[in-house]
């Protein structure tokens, strides 16, 4: 069997589907999505739709972004957060023109059963954003902080590269697991448009909400494969570079 994380989508279906194609997914693969499947390109609703027919023939787990959150909240109450509708959300209300009550019922059961992190057998953590517990991720406080945090990712890019695990100095948030996989802060923030790994912390968000790609990472050989830049796939849309 083989693993992929796969990084943040925002609406941009035209990109997983390329990148689908390039892994040449399989049946007995295991693809794990790290959340914020919505907001951003025009076809978020439809990206939800997809990524519930995959789950019924692809082995799937689907982590909870905050954008995901702003999304479920519309669909649940028709709460309109200011915030979301100027980051994505105006597109992904338009997305849902044409779809049925029932429908949009069933998407916001797919938001709703969405997973705040997953932990596999191998003690590899996956989570939207971060968490502040030095005890670990079972121990947050908050739930919020799970996919808004970008504390982890800073921590884990400031680090020493010298400070070996079993220092007294190494940070005791970051013992707990033997690899941890986040979304949320794109790479291209820091000019890559690949994934970053900071000591045992991968941050898989190569910037497709904005000008960047999408990505999937083997984790077992790390090979990552990578979409088009979201913004050829969709010339005539300015997806959040606004």
């Amino acid at each position: 069997m083989r693993i992929f994380t796969i990084g943040d989508i925002h609406g941009g279906l035209k990109a997983l589907l390329q990148v689908l194609n390039k892994i040449e997914v399989k049946e007995k693969d295991l693809l794990i999505f790290m959340g914020d499947y919505v907001d951003g390109w025009s076809e978020s609703a439809q990206v939800v739709q997809f990524l519930m027919d995959l789950s019924q023939k692809i082995n799937c787990v689907f982590i909870k972004g905050n954008h995901d959150v702003w999304c479920q909240n519309w669909l649940s109450d028709g709460e309109v957060n200011p915030t979301w509708y100027m980051h994505g959300g105006k597109e992904t209300i338009e997305s849902y023109q044409g779809f049925t009550a029932d429908e949009k019922s069933k998407h916001l059961q797919f938001f709703e059963n969405l997973k705040m992190y997953y932990l596999d057998d191998k003690n590899r953590l996956f989570l939207h954003a971060g968490f502040t517990s030095l005890h670990g991720v079972t121990r947050e406080v908050y739930k919020e902080t799970l996919y808004f945090d970008r504390t982890l990712w800073e921590m884990a890019l400031t680090m020493d590269k010298t400070i070996e695990e079993n220092s007294s100095i190494y940070p005791n948030r970051l013992k707990h697991y033997s690899e941890i996989y986040i979304g949320h802060t794109p790479t291209t923030n820091f000019g890559i448009d690949t994934p970053m790994q900071a000591a045992n912390v991968w941050n898989v968000d190569t910037g497709a909400a904005f000008k960047g790609k999408l990505s999937a990472m083997d984790l077992e050989s790390k090979n990552v494969f990578q979409s088009d830049n979201l913004p050829a796939l969709y010339p005539n849309e300015k997806g959040r570079n606004k």
